[in-house]
This record gives structure tokens, sequence and C-alpha cells, in this order.
């Protein structure tokens, strides 16, 4: 009996070590995790809680940069400069104001499906080779950083070539605040807290005298600054996220409550009633969910959750009354809140980040609102089966392409029309279908992402200089093609068919002109045409690259990367920075003079926000922004999930 005892205290003693063991590692990954009161910050009420990034205001060991002390010592004088010239947006009396104002949904969040794989130790030599392109990549960006600091400071963009600078973003610094985090993640923490000195300063209490692009505003500037608080905790971040968010809050303040999405600040800063447009693009009225779901959790102010959530209830409701149930037309009438009306359908430009941030907002909120979850799982059935193709290729590649689809009616039948037109833009769905299948356990989700993301691969790697243009088409595989029958042999024939439809050419052309014509517009095969033939140092193909890696593990996709990387710079680098090129296709190696794609002398502010951020963390540490702590918007600024908090299982 006193063996049988001992047994049975060892088995319990054994099992207890498991579960301690077990919980600890659980809980390694949700170290900086928070939540009961879903408006608490995660820094406490006193801006000093328990749960902290190394380095940040949390962290016991921190010190604020004197810069930071000054600044907050200064505050007063500064607010009473120029007060003439001022407009104080939060106290602006609203026309419209909201009589009911939706409250967060109470509770704590869910435990949703982990979305990152379990990375094994890497080899010395793994580690050195991955080193040695993290640090190439951090190389690029601190020569177009010092070059932007030197050239274009405080300016929206740099010129890359002639060294000038731009504003197209309303004056305000946009290369400045769309950096602030990409500085934190590279360790750049002198020139962080620099920037972070030059952010504060920013004076959004002036109207610009053109029209404020609300949705650019919005991810960049106001994204911007809940990224770079989120991951250092410097107040002065936050309350510049708050500047933004109450004078992009004055752009709902139509009697709808649907905002401007072309503002005219000055005149709204006068009091004069604003009307919400009766064309607008949906991806402009549907992406704020992220940025001020955010701004009302760390503010606990409900005002950008209620903004937010107006704009959603209605594309819920309005959802499976469209012309293609489950997804929403690319023009909303924000007048009237008609969703529902027009007839092309896409997950690409004027309407992307709209289905990016379903599956986002659901992963930033744990799951405290279904809402999402279900909006993301209808479109993306309707995506997938009528917006996603394969295309035909010389290879035979079984890669996915996603084009736009136009409905009408013939009869009493409804006809739906795909337009097979491939974008650089769309490349950022093969990493929301991973996340989202992820989030969700839906195997067909994460595989059609998958193959989604090698059509951007093998696009940029079919291309004369290695890069993807900013549209082509291509020719569908039959409708019969499937994963039981998965041949799709390419016809020459079909394909230069293709062409000669794509293209307009005349029906008696002769076969030796075609030929001649599909060498002047640099036609490789399996393209049937390329419209528009720029690259202007987009993020979405590595974007993409990166989550389907930390979300697959694949062991190609790092080379896979690099080759990517290698191409873009090469191609892009000037003198001071990188620019655009205008014809990725204009390329002759055996020419010195046209050895490379023409540059012209543009950067936007998402080469050093996005595009080297996610090159970036493609080969760094996969902690280094875990996917189940935190969740991009659209321009790459990574906000803290919602997670449960794990403090109780220990105490």
């Amino acid at each position: 009996m006193l063996v049988f005892s001992r047994r049975r205290s060892y088995v319990f003693l054994i099992a207890g070590i498991f579960l301690f063991v077990f919980l600890a590692i659980r809980k390694r990954s949700y170290q900086y995790s928070y939540v009961i009161d879903p408006f608490q910050s995660h820094y406490g009420g006193d801006g000093h809680g328990d749960n902290f990034l190394p380095g940040s205001s949390g962290d016991p060991n921190f010190v604020p940069p004197p810069s930071a002390v000054s600044a907050e010592a200064n505050d007063e004088t500064n607010d009473d400069e120029d007060a003439a010239d001022r407009i104080q947006w939060s106290k602006l009396k609203l026309n419209y104001p909201v009589q009911d104002m939706r409250q967060f949904p109470k509770g704590s969040p869910q435990w949703l499906p982990k979305v990152q794989k379990f990375f094994s130790t890497e080899s010395s030599a793994e580690r050195q080779v991955r080193l040695e392109r993290r640090d190439a990549v951090k190389k690029v960006f601190q020569r177009c950083w010092t070059s932007y600091r030197k050239h274009a400071w405080m300016s929206d963009e740099i010129m890359p070539i002639s060294g000038g600078k731009r504003d197209v973003f309303g004056g305000w610094g946009a290369t400045l605040v769309d950096s602030l985090d990409t500085l934190w993640i590279m360790d750049l923490k002198d020139e962080f807290r620099e920037a972070v000195e030059a952010a504060s300063k920013i004076d959004f209490s002036k109207a610009p005298e053109d029209k404020v692009n609300v949705f650019e505003t919005n991810i960049r500037y106001l994204g911007g600054f809940l990224a770079a608080y989120d991951l250092s905790g410097d107040k002065r971040l936050l309350r510049k996220a708050t500047e933004v968010g109450e004078m992009l809050y004055v752009a709902f303040d139509t009697p709808n409550r649907m905002p401007m999405t072309r503002w005219d600040a000055a005149a709204a800063a006068k009091n004069e009633p604003q009307t919400a447009d009766e064309s607008v693009l949906l991806a402009e009225i549907g992406t704020f969910s992220l940025e001020f779901i955010r701004l009302s959790l760390l503010t606990k102010d409900p005002k950008w959750f209620d903004a937010a959530q107006r704009i959603t209830e209605l594309l819920f409701r309005q959802q499976d009354t469209t012309r293609f149930p489950g997804m929403w037309p690319v023009i909303v009438n924000a007048r009237t809140t008609e969703f529902n009306l027009h007839n092309d359908f896409t997950i690409g430009a004027m309407a992307d980040s709209w289905y990016e941030y379903l599956p986002k907002t659901h992963a930033l909120l744990g799951g405290l609102l279904p809402q999402y979850r279900e909006m993301y799982e209808k479109a993306m059935d309707a995506v997938i089966k009528r917006n996603v193709f394969r295309p035909m290729l010389p290879d035979g590649a079984d890669i996915l392409v996603s084009g736009l689809v136009s409905v009408s009616r013939s009869g009493d039948n409804t006809v739906y029309s795909l337009k097979p037109e491939g974008q650089h833009l769309v490349c950022f769905a093969g990493g929301m279908l991973a996340l989202g299948g992820k989030l969700l356990e839906n195997h067909t989700h994460v595989s059609v992402g998958e193959k989604l993301m090698d059509g951007c691969i093998w696009t940029y790697s079919h291309m004369p200089v290695g890069i993807m243009p900013e549209t082509f088409t291509m020719l569908p595989c039959p409708l019969s093609v499937s994963s039981e029958k998965p041949e799709c042999a390419f016809s020459e024939s079909k394909w230069k068919d293709a062409i000669k439809r794509q293209l307009e050419a005349p029906d008696d052309i002769s076969p030796e002109a075609l030929d001649s014509l599909i060498a002047e517009k640099h036609i490789p095969k399996g393209f049937t045409s390329l419209p528009d033939t720029r690259y202007i140092l987009r993020p979405e193909a590595i974007e993409s690259v990166f989550i389907l890696y930390r979300t697959t593990g694949r062991k190609d996709l790092p080379d896979k990367a690099w080759k990517m990387w290698e191409a873009i710079e090469s191609n892009t680098k000037t003198e001071l920075a990188n620019a655009a090129l205008s014809d990725i296709t204009r390329y002759d190696p055996s020419n010195k003079n046209k050895r490379y794609p023409e540059k012209t002398d543009s950067m936007e502010s998402f080469w050093l926000g996005e595009t080297l951020k996610y090159f970036y963390l493609m080969f760094s540490e996969p902690d280094l922004i875990n996917l189940d702590e935190w969740v991009f918007n659209t321009e790459a600024h990574p906000f803290r999930r919602l997670v449960p908090d794990l403090k109780g299982l220990f105490d």
C-alpha cells in the first residue's frame, strides 16, 4: 500500500511538472499580454504597469532620454505659441454630434489559434547567412534615412535622385512618422529618439490648403504613431496619435457620421457643414478599424471605436445584398449608405485594405467582435470561388492570381465576368489568407494564400530584371482545371490569341507581325499584356513572403526573398537612396547604357515604413514582432493584439 501511494505521488508530481512547464512555455509566447478591462492600457494606469517591452517606458530599467523629459516640461509653453493660427480639433464644436455612442464589447479576449510556426534552432552557418542578409537590409535603410535627414528632414518624401523634397501627404513628415517603428525594430535607438523629438513637434493644428486624404493620413500618421508608442512606450507618441485622431474625427462630422475621404480640413475648421460623398472607394471608407480601435483602447475614449464601428455595421448588414453576395463593390455611396449598387468586385486596388482588415481586426480584438470573422469567411469564400484563377504557364507552375469580377444581367441570369489582371498591390492577399486561415483554422485559406504568394514570386522571377510590374494580365486555365484535374498545358496558339485580344491587334495580323509586337511590348511567355510596367518600391510581395514564412516555416522562402531583394536593391539604388522604376521591361544587359531600368525621382514613405521593414523582419529572429502578439496595419505598423491575461495562472 505504501509503495502504491508513493507511485501515485510520483505520478502526480511528474504530471504537475509537465503542466507547469507547459504553462510556462505558453506564457512565454504571451509575456507582454494584457487585458481584463479592454480600455486598460498595457502600461497600467500610471504608464508603468507590469507588462513591457525591454527598453520601453514600462521597463523598470528604462531611463527616458533627456529630450523626452524636456519635451514634457515644455509642453505647456509650446501649446501657448501661435495659438491664434491653431485649430483645437478636440474642442471644435461638431455640427452632427453622436447621440448613441457605441461602447466597446465587454469581456476578455479569446484564445485564438496560434498563427506563428515554431522554428527549430538554426545551425551556425544558417545564422551567419541570415544575419548577413538582415544587416544588408539595415545598411540600405541607414543610407536612405541619412539622406532623408540631410536633404528632406520633416518633409513627406525625399527625391532620391536630385536630393529635393516633396510634400504629398499634408506636409507633416510622412517619411519621418512612417519610419519611427522601423527605427525601433532595427535597434537604431539614437536615431529613434531624435526622430521622436522631431515628430513630437509636428503641428497638426494647422489645416493644409489642399484636401486631406483621410485614408492615407490614418494609415501612415495615426498608424505610425500608435505602433511606435506600442513598441517604445514613449508617451509623446500617444499624444501625437491622439492629435491625429482628434483631427480625423472631425472628418466624420456629417449627418450620417460617414467620413469625408477627401476632406477640406480648412472648411471644417470654420464649422462649415459637411456631407459624405456619393462615390467613395471601398478601401478608403473601410480602413479605419485597426487604427481607430487601437486608439480607443489606449485612450479609453470610445468615440473612435464608435466611428469605425458604424461603417462596419453597415457593411456587415449589406454583405449578402450586393450583386456579388459575400463581396462589396469597389465604389460605394457614403451619402446614402448604399454599399451594394455597383458592379465591380476585387480584393485589389481601391478595395484591398477593407478585406485585409477583417481578419486583422479579429486578431487585434481577440475575437471580441465576431462580425469581423463572419465577414472575412464569407468574403474569402466568394473570392476563392470567382476572383482567384490559375494561369496557363509555359512551365506548368501551380500558382494562383486574383483578378477583378464584373457582374451583369443577361435575361434572368447573373453573369460573372473575370478580368484576369494581376497587380503587385494584390500580393498582400497571400499573407491575408495565411493569417486568416491560421486564425480560423481554415487550411484551404492557408493553401490558397500560399499559391497566391507563389504567384507573386513566379512573376518576380520571370521579369527581365527580376522585379514585378504594377499590373499584368494572364490567360486563365479552363474552369475544369482543379486539384483533381490539375492539367493546364501551355498552348502557344492560345497564348498568342489572348495577347491579340488584350492588345486589340487586328484579326488578320500576320504571325511575324504579332511576334514583333510581342517583342516590342517586352511580354514574356505566360503574360498576355503588361499595362503598367512601373515598380514604385512596393512592399506587398515581400509582405506575403514574410507572413507565409512565419506561418508555414517553408525553408525555400528566405532564399527566394533574398533573390527579390538583390533585384530590387541593385536596380533601384541611387547615390542618395532608392528610386522608383518607370519601366521594369526596358532592360538590355548587353548595352552598358541600358543595363538598368530608368529611375524616377520618387521614393514613397512606404519604402522605409514597409518594404525595408518586411525584408528586415524576414531575416530576423522569429520572435521579433511575433505574429501571435502583434498585428500589422496596411502600412506595416505593428499594433499589440488583445490576448488573455495569464498572470492569474501563476498567482
